[in-house]
This record gives C-alpha cells, sequence and structure tokens, in this order.
C-alpha cells in the first residue's frame, strides 16, 4: 500500500496517460468479445455426461449430427393422413429444407409414414432436419421463415432456440446498459454528491469490464467460453466498480475532512479502505473462480469472467482511482450543488451518533429478541425454497412471444410424442449386419441387409415392455461401425418426472451391457448428477475463501463464522424469493414472463454463488470497519455502532447501486437471464439491510468480546501475516486480549 500511495501521489500523471492507452488497447480487444463467444446446448451440460457421449457414438458412426435440430410445424386444413394437399406441403418444405446448405437428413410424415409426426386432430405436422452445424441450422430457418410464414409454417426445434437465446442475450445486454447507465449515474449523483464524483464508479466499473472482456478472449482460445458470461462481466463489473469506488472515494474526504493533505489522505484511504478494497476483491474473485470447479461450459465461463473482473475492479480502484483523486484535487466536488457539497462534510465528518449508530444501540438493547425475530422472518421468506423444482433450459426460456417456444409447445400439447424430446439408445458391437446407416430419411429401418442383431432386437422388445403406455419404440436402426440406435418416442414433456424414471428404468437394465442411452430427458438427468456431484467442492472453497480472508482481516475465529452463517442465509431468502417469484409466477404480469414450472439449475447455482459473493464483500467492508474500532480500543459494542455508522449508508447505497446494476438484466427476454437480475437484486438488498444492519450487530452484539476470540496458534499467525488497523487509545486493553 505504501508503494502504491507513492505511486499515487508522485506520478499521478504517468499512471492516468498508462490506464488510457491500457483502456483505449483493451476497449479495442475486448470488446469484440460478444461476437465471439457462442452460446450452444451443451454449454449447460458436462462434456462427459452420457447423454453426450451418445451423441458423439451417433456423430461418428454414421458422420451426422445426431439431433434434428430444427422443427417446422405444417398446419393445413386437411387431415395430413389423408389430404393430398397437406402432405405435398410438408413434402415440399422437407425439400426446401433439404436444398440449404449443411443439410444431412430430414424425417416427415409423407415419406416415413410415421403417425408420431402427425397432431392428435391431423391437421397439424411436423417436419424433422438435421443439418452439420448449429450455425447452419439458423441460416436455413433464417433464409426459409419468410418464404414459408404465409403457408403456416413456423419454426422451433433445438438448434433454433438457442440461436435465438444468443441474439436475444446480446441485444437484451446492450438494452440492459443503456437502461442502466442513466439511472446509475443519476443514483451516484446523489450517491457521491457531485456530478465529477459520480463519473468515478463508472471509470472504475467500464475499466473494469473491458480488461474482463480481454481476458475472456484471451481464455476462449484455450477453453472455449460461453457468450453467457458477458452478462455477469458487466452486471458484476458495474456493480463492484461501485462498490470500491464509493468506499474509496468516501475514506479520502473522510481523511481530508479530519484536516489531511490529499496526499496523506491519500496514503491514510489505501492503509484503511485500501486494504478493505483488496481483501474484498480478493474474496469475491475468489468465490466466484469456486465455479471453475464446474465440467459444465456455462459455469465455469461464469467463474472465469466473476473472477476476471472482481480482481480487475479492485486493481482499478487502487492503482487508477487513487492518481484520479490526486490529479482532481478539490475538483473532485466540482459541478456539486452547495446543499450536496454540505452534505459531503456532513457525512465526512466524524459523528459517532448518527442514525446508524443509534439503530446499532438499539438493536444492542435487546440483541436476543432482534436476533430471534429477524431469524424467523428471514427463514419464513426462505422457506418457499423447501419445495424448489428444476428445469432444462429449453425453448421455454424465451418469452412467451417467440414462435420458437410456440412451436415447442404446440408438439407437447397437440402430438402424442415430441419428435425432438426423443430417448435414444446405442447398442455397440452388435455386428456389421446392415451397412453404414445414417444417411436415410427415417429413423426406422434395418440397415441395407434387413437383418437386425438378436440382441438388438431383444433390447428394444425389452425397451417397449419398460415403457409400455408412456413411449413407443420405433424400429432399430443400424449406424455402422457395428453400433446400432433405438429410439423411444415419449409422451409429454422431456423434463417430466414420469419421462427422468422412465430414462432410469432404462439405464439401469443396459447399464450391464455397455448401452448408452441418451436425449434431452438423460441430458437433464446427467446435468442434475454432474452439479450435484461438484456442489459439496464449491461449498468447502466458499466456506475457505470467506473464512480464511476474513480471519486474516480481522484476526478473529468467530467473526468468519458468522458471516459463513449470514451469507447462507442469504441465499436461503433468495432461494425462496426465486420460487414464489419465478417457479409460482407471482409478478410475473408485472416482470413480463410466463412461468415454465421450476428454475433452471445452472443459472440457479451461478445466482448463489453471486448472492454469497456479494454478501461476503458487504461483511468485509462492515467487518472492517468494525475491526478498525477495536483496534483503536473501543469495546465490543460501541466498535459495532462505530463500524454500522460509518458503513452503513456506504453498504445501503452500494447495494442500491448494484440492483440497479444487474437488476437491469430484470428486463431480458430470457428467462433465466431475467431470474438472475432479479434474484441477486432481491438477495443483495436483502442482505445490505436487514442482515448487515439488524441480524449482525445483535448477534455481535450477543457475543460482545468472545465474537474476536482465536486459539492462541492462529492469533499468532494474524499477527504475523494479519491486518492491523488503528492506533489503540491510552489506556486501552490489547488488541485480541481474549486468547484460546
Amino acid at each position: 500500500m505504501n508503494r502504491l500511495t507513492a505511486l499515487a501521489t508522485g506520478h499521478p500523471r504517468r499512471v492516468l496517460t498508462l490506464a488510457g492507452i491500457v483502456f483505449l488497447l483493451a476497449a479495442a480487444l475486448g470488446t469484440p468479445v460478444t461476437s465471439v463467444l457462442k452460446g450452444r446446448s451443451n454449454d449447460f451440460h458436462d462434456l462427459h455426461d452420457q447423454s453426450l457421449r451418445t451423441k458423439a457414438a451417433i456423430q461418428r458412426a454414421t458422420g451426422q449430427s445426431p439431433d434434428y435440430g430444427v422443427a417446422a410445424l405444417v398446419r393445413s386444413s386437411g387431415d395430413v393422413r389423408s389430404d393430398p394437399r397437406a402432405q405435398h406441403l410438408a413434402a415440399h418444405v422437407a425439400a426446401l429444407l433439404a436444398a440449404q446448405k449443411g443439410f444431412q437428413r430430414v424425417l416427415d410424415y409423407p415419406s416415413s409414414h410415421l403417425v408420431q409426426l402427425v397432431s392428435r386432430d391431423g391437421r397439424e405436422s411436423v417436419v424433422l432436419a438435421a443439418f452439420a452445424t448449429q450455425e447452419e441450422s439458423s441460416s436455413a430457418v433464417a433464409k426459409l421463415r419468410p418464404q414459408l410464414a404465409r403457408s403456416g409454417v413456423h419454426f422451433g426445434g433445438q438448434d433454433v432456440a438457442f440461436d435465438e437465446i444468443n441474439r436475444r442475450t446480446a441485444s437484451d445486454l446492450e438494452r440492459a446498459e443503456l437502461l442502466a447507465f442513466p439511472i446509475l449515474l443519476l443514483l451516484s449523483l446523489w450517491v457521491f454528491r457531485g456530478l465529477v464524483a459520480a463519473m468515478l464508479p463508472l471509470l472504475v466499473g467500464g475499466f473494469a469490464i473491458v480488461l474482463a472482456f480481454v481476458i475472456l478472449r484471451l481464455v476462449d482460445q484455450f477453453a472455449g467460453l460461453s457468450i453467457f458470461a458477458v452478462n455477469l462481466v458487466t452486471g458484476v463489473g458495474l456493480g463492484l466498480g461501485i462498490d470500491y469506488s464509493l468506499f474509496v472515494l468516501s475514506r479520502y474526504r473522510e481523511e481530508l475532512a479530519a484536516g489531511q493533505e490529499p496526499r496523506e489522505a491519500i496514503g491514510r484511504t489505501l492503509q484503511t479502505a485500501g486494504r478493505t478494497v483488496l481483501y474484498g476483491s480478493l474474496t469475491v474473485a475468489g468465490a466466484l473462480a469456486s465455479m471453475l470447479v464446474f465440467p459444465e461450459r456455462f459455469l465455469y465461463s461464469m467463474g472465469v469472467g466473476g473472477a476476471a473482473v472482481a480482481l480487475m475492479a479492485g486493481g482499478v480502484s487502487l492503482l487508477v482511482l487513487p492518481a484520479v483523486l490526486i490529479a482532481l484535487g478539490p475538483r473532485i466536488d466540482a459541478l456539486s450543488p452547495k446543499w450536496m457539497q454540505r452534505g459531503t462534510a456532513r457525512a465526512a465528518s466524524a459523528d459517532e451518533e448518527g442514525g446508524w449508530a443509534r439503530l446499532a444501540r438499539a438493536v444492542m438493547r435487546r440483541p436476543g429478541t432482534v436476533a430471534l425475530l429477524t431469524s424467523l422472518v428471514l427463514l419464513a421468506i426462505a422457506s418457499p425454497a423447501l419445495r424448489l423444482a428444476l428445469t432444462p433450459a429449453d425453448p421455454r426460456v424465451l418469452p412467451a412471444s417467440s414462435e420458437t417456444r410456440q412451436v415447442s409447445g404446440v408438439l407437447t400439447s397437440d402430438f402424442a410424442v415430441d419428435g425432438s424430446q426423443t430417448i435414444t439408445m446405442v447398442v455397440a458391437g452388435a455386428g456389421g449386419q446392415g451397412g453404414r446407416g445414417g444417411s436415410g430419411q427415417g429413423t426406422g429401418g434395418q440397415g441395407r441387409s434387413g437383418a437386425v442383431a438378436p440382441a438388438v432386437q431383444a433390447l428394444a422388445v425389452q425397451s417397449q415392455r419398460i415403457a409400455a403406455g408412456q413411449a413407443q419404440v420405433a424400429p432399430p436402426r443400424y449406424l455402422g461401425q457395428g453400433q446400432w440406435e433405438i429410439d423411444l418416442l415419449p409422451q409429454g414433456s422431456g423434463a417430466s418426472a414420469a419421462n427422468q424414471a422412465l430414462v432410469r428404468r432404462l439405464r439401469a437394465l443396459v447399464n450391464p451391457r455397455g448401452v448408452l442411452v441418451g436425449g434431452p430427458t438423460a441430458g437433464f438427468i446427467d446435468q442434475k448428477s454432474s452439479i450435484a456431484a461438484h456442489v459439496p467442492v464449491v461449498l468447502m472453497i466458499l466456506a475457505l475463501v470467506t473464512c480464511g480472508f476474513l480471519f486474516l482481516m480481522t484476526g478473529s475465529a468467530v467473526m468468519p463464522l458468522i458471516a459463513l452463517a449470514m451469507n447462507l442465509l442469504t441465499v436461503a431468502v433468495g432461494a425462496g424469493l426465486l420460487v414464489l417469484v419465478f417457479q409460482d409466477g407471482h409478478f410475473s404480469s408485472l416482470l413480463g414472463f410466463s412461468p415454465i414450472g421450476g428454475l433452471e439449475e445452472a443459472n440457479l447455482v451461478l445466482l448463489f454463488v453471486i448472492a454469497f459473493a456479494l454478501s461476503t464483500d458487504y461483511g468485509v467492508f462492515l467487518f472492517g470497519r468494525i475491526k478498525e474500532a477495536h483496534d483503536e480500543g473501543l469495546p465490543a459494542r460501541e466498535a459495532i455502532a462505530r463500524g454500522l455508522e460509518r458503513t452503513g449508508r456506504l453498504v445501503t447505497a452500494a447495494a442500491l447501486l448494484f440492483c440497479v446494476a444487474i437488476g437491469a438484466f430484470a428486463s431480458s427476454h430470457i428467462f433465466f437471464v431475467k431470474q438472475l437480475g432479479v434474484g441477486a437484486a432481491l438477495a443483495v438488498a436483502i442482505d445490505a439491510t436487514v442482515v448487515r444492519a439488524l441480524l449482525v450487530p445483535a448477534i455481535m452484539g450477543i457475543l460482545g468480546e468472545r465474537a474476536w476470540w482465536a486459539p492462541r496458534p492462529l492469533r499468532k499467525l494474524h499477527r504475523r501475516i494479519g491486518l492491523r488497523e488503528g492506533t489503540p487509545r491510552e489506556g486501552s486493553p490489547p488488541i485480541g486480549v481474549l486468547e484460546g
């Protein structure tokens, strides 16, 4: 911190010139990231899942995409099964799809005579097409959609859905930024009390974001990242930029009000608030980096982006912001009305009897009662999380007005089976009787020789018996290289409990034989299993990061445990609110979405980690100021009152600004992006107000000096490498008097 002080105060112009050059280079290299990164359906899956290995086996054997990524819904006035005109239209759609670049195969009723491709009333049929890549599927649909719209043909399917999700995510990000920036500027003007000062968080946040974008582009060259990481980087970057610049600037103004010269004030600011920002950014980065444990591209991309932007926000706040403050000098309050300047002076004065201090003392007069009542209320809000239901990322995450989502809904409701939800079994090593397959237009057929391997036929019969009344088994199809495919066409939604149970029964049947079972339902099961298997490791990392950094900062073994418990409570409250809003559909008309019966799991994990990380961040600032007061010799309860007085307004203001930054995602058309924005904003708001203002002071008031307890070995460790602020007052007891 001494070196940073010397850099900021001795060479501010050099620092700012270099920072300007770095910003321009980062903006040029980083901003194209939105067009470089992509979102694919397998972003939400472990590439080693059995469902994806099933796809890979089919692709190796056939040289073709295993999925029918395009579904064309053809509506007609007559019955497709008997009306030649209706059959001609379906065949015409199949022919147009076959003429597009990247086309591999098509499945339609006129050529296959599969009644599963016709709706119950006979007036709708679906044409399924497979293309070599998702991009070619999307390009074909974009070309054909205008041509066939008047003919009553609508397009959907997995490839089309994820292309639309990608496009809407990019446009929603731009709209969220346009929505959030002016609101943030107005709120920052009020919070920072001056137009020049209000620009600082946008400077810090914007700088951190473009630097993180560069890191995303670099990592993408080696690991392959998801486009959805861009949303997280933008929201968290703005939020942390606001947090860190607010705490640095507020402490700088305090030191100036105490009579320090600007250069001395910067030094003191970096030694106090600067160190807290350092601990905060490392803690947030460590918490978000815990998602690197997950093999799902969506989650580890979020880990990369979140950790990068947290570190960049901390770095800009400690390297660039002090130089900006020195360069501005008294102009930091320029363009600030007189009444705002008076408010700044009052906020910077060492008032120990402000409203937040009075609140803390009121809480600590009856800490047990406040802690009990507050905990009961928060647990009641969290209780709906006990009935949380999970749902996969599928076309239902698109808005109700989306043609792709509407086609998916029709396939589920009007057809006996949804061909896009096929359960696929791949049987290896069954001989090559059928020749090379996969190039035909149907899922049926026995291969060129017409002979089905006896083991394959027996498995098909067993599968039909297991799936009786729930799914129809298509004739086995020879793929080539000694592999056969058996398709089951299930009824209802692929994510239904009945279809999940069917997949589990099939896997139990074929597991000793080495048969692969895949398909969307199997993918959903694999996703849940993969995430559940890695969650304990993530929780361990979160606990170690939180407790480790808070111990180094406070020297207490108790405070990290308090923070850990408060963070988990905040996450539980956020989960309960998400169930009420997004699963049950309360306020759905206000927020502009249609409930889909559950919460998307990968996004839910992301939300919980973000809420945990930000709760820790706010805890770091509160505990850091309490520790500083305690290090100066104040008794435990007075230190709590001082700490809350000096941070209450700042944490609340920072939370408000962060809620605007991340809450702007509520304007998204994508269900899980909207879920992230609303959920994170609600969790942060509750944590920064109820938890930090009432529950934490109450618990620390109950503990008193015991809150600073640590075993003797840990106390020795903290003396060597920990953070110590302030100077003990004359006659005060030694710091850390409580020993193990």
